[in-house]
């Protein structure tokens, strides 16, 4: 029961300080070019956050797959010419 007082307590709060931030008028105009420089730098950090996600997904799945059964290591073995024709 002291938990869902406190969690409506937090959320009350939050409403309360959002509506009131919001109730406020502002005679501001956002140029188009800053709303497109907005989008580009949550773009990029979208896909930093995306590559940086695969690389350590990447790793994690190394991780728990180098102790798996004896892997043996294939050796690749060329053949020159010379030998060959002999």
């Amino acid at each position: 029961m002291k938990k869902i007082v406190l969690n409506l307590g937090k959320f009350m709060y939050f409403f309360c300080a959002m509506f009131m931030m919001m109730s406020f008028y502002s005679q501001a105009y956002i140029d188009p070019s800053a709303t497109t420089y907005v989008i580009q730098a949550v773009g990029a950090v979208v896909i930093a956050l995306g590559a940086m996600l695969t690389v350590f997904r990447h790793k994690i799945a190394a991780f728990f797959k180098k102790g798996k059964g004896t892997e043996e290591k294939k050796e690749i073995h060329f053949e020159d010419d010379e030998t060959k024709s002999e």
